[in-house]
């Protein structure tokens, strides 16, 4: 058992002066998510990726299931879109409860492109959930693997931080993935888009210019009511249409009889009164996230450049507040 009574205490006093209202709130939560990952770190709640076939898997980071299913028919390899439960509400979470000791030897054979800042802070700094509270004590017992547990793992997210977007593109994941189909030939191949998880870029690549605060910011405004919801979540799944656009770039440019498209997580626009992906977080519309089953064959049509797609190298800190995480 880890002891943080006194982070906590210091936690609980700022929120009491700054939001006397809403911190009792806080402070159920805090001991709430003591249980939650007492009992899920132990025994995760949802069905993990490797017990489903697949030789490709891509994450689009922060999926709702509907809204896949709206602009699905646009994408001739988005057939049907069934559901699954998530093990995670957040991205650490579901990666620790993805990459566990329990599918040590399929991790082993997995090669596996991030453009998620989450995969250094837990790989690299031990930095387990919770992520964005802080817990008086912590009764978690996760089974994490190391970071060489992979057959391969890489961290776009580090190196090619695109400096007007703040994040690693959709294109520059794809350029990666290609990259390794065509000269590692990894028998299991996980590809992390950070789309459509803010910043909600979609219109502002289309439109070639800088984003806009409430295209960096999405659903935080929506929360604090200075948004309309409507205005927000078209943001949102025109960013979904951005990476589904480099998902069927990738199609076309690697081989693999048996590709699913997943998310980690997904993202609320006020259900349940929540706003993003909080942690340990069961509603549906985070917890159940969309799967859909395809195929790929390599035509060609794409050489990928990871030279000119090349970025600022970021830390982790700033990476992760660029998401959004604070």
């Amino acid at each position: 058992m880890q002891t943080n009574a006194r982070e906590w205490l210091a936690e609980m006093g700022r929120r009491f002066r700054n939001n006397p209202t809403r911190a009792p709130l806080y402070v159920v939560y805090t001991w709430y998510l003591v249980l939650w990952y007492a009992v899920t770190s132990r025994r995760p709640i949802g069905t993990n990726v490797y017990e489903r076939d697949w030789d490709v898997l891509l994450i689009l980071d922060a999926c709702r299931t509907d809204t896949l299913r709206e602009v699905a028919p646009e994408y001739d390899f988005v057939e049907n879109v069934d559901t699954m439960w998530s093990v995670g509400s957040q991205s650490d979470e579901w990666m620790a409860n993805t990459f566990t000791e329990e599918y040590r030897e399929q991790i082993g054979r997995t090669h596996y492109i991030s453009g998620n800042g989450h995969t250094g802070q837990l790989f690299e700094r031990g930095g387990l959930p919770p992520k964005n509270n802080t817990t008086p004590v912590d009764f978690s017992k996760w089974q994490l693997v190391d970071l060489h547990a992979f057959d391969d793992i890489e961290m776009v997210w580090k190196d090619f931080h695109d400096d007007t977007y703040n994040v690693a593109l959709p294109s520059v994941v794809t350029d990666h993935a290609i990259e390794a189909g065509r000269n590692d030939d990894p028998e299991k191949l996980i590809v992390h888009y950070m789309q459509p998880h803010l910043p909600y870029l979609g219109q502002a690549m289309r439109e070639d210019r800088p984003l806009t605060d409430l295209e960096r910011e999405g659903y935080e405004h929506l929360e604090t009511g200075d948004a309309d919801r409507e205005e927000v979540y078209e943001m949102y799944k025109d960013t979904l249409r951005t990476v589904l656009d480099e998902v069927q770039v990738l199609l076309e440019n690697i081989d693999a009889d048996r590709v699913a498209i997943t998310s980690d997580h997904g993202e609320a626009f006020g259900e349940g009164g929540a706003y993003g992906h909080p942690e340990g977080f069961p509603h549906p519309i985070v917890k159940k996230v969309p799967w859909v089953e395809t195929s790929a064959t390599d035509e060609g049509t794409r050489e990928p450049d990871l030279e000119r797609e090349a970025g600022e190298h970021v830390e982790l800190e700033q990476h992760l507040r660029d998401l959004g995480y604070k």
